[in-house]
């Protein structure tokens, strides 16, 4: 039998994660993201796949991020007929964040074109509501630590991954190999999510990069929360926080119920401004036993803020000059209700601009964390005089010693390990370590590399 690896995504870049793996003439689609950030990047969502999406068995899903699973619904429309395999926790959340995705791009593209600032006439969505809800319905649960098959001498497993709810470390068998994927992996000793699972054997591995240059802060997350809460509303200003609506989201309301609780900061308002981000909270709450919080701790930092789910509650935010905290979707600021409050709050260096994780070569996020002085936001450039903070040590990844100290626990080297989901340097940094420090065979695949196992 011959394995066939290919790497259609998340390689040069930590978004558009896609992997074909070929074997026993099956051919399965490991993630299905869409691509994000640098515009030569963004119109590969809009290019053809390389292949048929008809032509595919299956697809099988780490997590429910959309830069892992946010392409779903083109695929689909283009002929895409198999089953999605998912755990019941991203199963659940795609249900959320897909169809959510359609329904922010129908919404932009109609803001375009009410404004007239797209280059494209008329603007369209990549793909609507309709698209991602009907995707929905091919998708197949499967808990973790249940191995299922799909097709002959080709057996499943999800292992848990930590990084958010339902994250997974996918294991396949093929006749006797064993190729794992580790999706996005998490951070031992979150304060939310559970460890990344152990694993001591892999014949071929397939590990992410997003931090492997660098190392999180070591400060603690509520000290470093504390401080520019405070000084923010000593001079009246109001902390915007562009989140994650998935995972970083739960873990900011967890820590500043914990810092309200202790008295540590003011008692100012606090507003999840994002109902993708709302429901992901009360899905998060509906699995305990994957993450670290009891009943009592999850409804604790369900009531520590105000559900905004109205478009005109949003926008009242906005005209309300009083000190407060806003939490809102897209964390890399690349779309959604985020970009109207910067619109407002970046330009008075009262205010605060927090990020609480990687931002992505081209976006907004990384602009604003780099310095910028204006970003342009709806076809204006919007002043950046607002202060601007990263709270990296929040971010949901392993960094470079986390994945060097979780690939120490392999009793062999794989025969070839591959490092994607990281931009360029990340990716080769990594590979250097775990080259010298661990002496595995390694490698940094290109976009559309397509590799002979056996």
């Amino acid at each position: 039998m011959t394995i066939h690896l290919t790497f259609l995504g998340g390689v040069g870049t930590v978004t558009g994660s896609k992997y074909l793996l070929e074997a026993g003439g099956r051919r399965i689609l490991i993630d299905c993201g869409l691509f994000q950030g640098f515009k030569q990047l963004r119109l590969r969502n809009w290019a053809p796949l390389p292949f048929d999406p008809a032509s595919l068995d299956a697809v099988v899903l780490t997590h429910a991020h959309l830069d892992h699973s946010g392409y779903l619904p083109l695929l689909v429309r283009n002929g895409f007929k198999g089953p999605v395999y998912a755990t019941p926790g991203t199963h659940d959340l795609c249900g959320v964040l897909l169809p959510d995705s359609g329904y922010l791009q129908e919404r932009e593209a109609e803001f375009a074109n009410r404004h007239g600032f797209s280059k494209h006439s008329p603007a369209k969505p990549l793909y609507t509501r309709d698209d991602a809800t009907l995707c929905l319905k091919q998708f197949k649960a499967v808990a973790f630590e249940q191995d299922f098959e799909l097709g002959p001498h080709l057996g499943v497993r999800f292992l848990p991954a930590g990084h958010i709810l339902g994250a997974a470390l996918v294991r396949f068998t093929v006749a006797g190999i064993t190729v794992l994927f580790s999706g996005d992996l998490g951070r031992p000793g979150s304060a939310t999510m559970v460890d990344p699972t152990i694993v001591q054997q892999a014949d071929y591995l397939v590990v992410e990069s997003t931090y492997g240059d660098r190392r999180h802060e070591v400060t603690d997350a509520e000290d470093r929360i504390a401080d520019i809460v405070n000084r923010v509303a000593d001079r009246g200003g109001t902390v915007l926080i562009p989140a994650f609506a998935v995972g970083r989201t739960q873990s900011l309301l967890f820590h500043l119920q914990q810092l309200k609780a202790d008295k540590r900061i003011p008692d100012l308002p606090v507003f999840l401004d994002s109902p993708m981000a709302i429901n992901a909270s009360e899905i998060f709450c509906g699995y305990l036993g994957e993450h670290r919080l009891t009943a009592a701790q999850c409804e604790a930092t369900r009531r520590v803020a105000t559900y905004v789910r109205e478009v005109e509650d949003s926008k009242a935010l906005d005209a309300s000059a009083m000190p407060k905290i806003i939490i809102s979707a897209s964390g890399m600021a690349t779309g959604g209700r985020i970009l109207h409050h910067l619109k407002h709050f970046a330009p008075d260096h009262r205010n605060a601009i927090l990020f609480t994780g990687f931002q992505a070569g081209g976006t907004r996020g990384a602009a604003m964390t780099g310095g910028a002085e204006t970003v342009k936001i709806h076809g204006g450039n919007v002043p950046i005089r607002a202060e601007v903070e990263t709270l990296h040590m929040l971010s949901a990844h392993a960094d470079a010693d986390e994945i060097l100290a979780w690939l120490g626990h392999f009793r062999a080297p794989p025969r070839q390990t591959f490092i994607t989901h990281g931009e360029p340097a990340a990716s080769d940094t990594l590979r250097r370590r775990i080259k010298d420090e661990l002496d595995w065979p390694c490698l940094v695949p290109e976009y559309r590399d397509r590799i002979a196992l056996i």
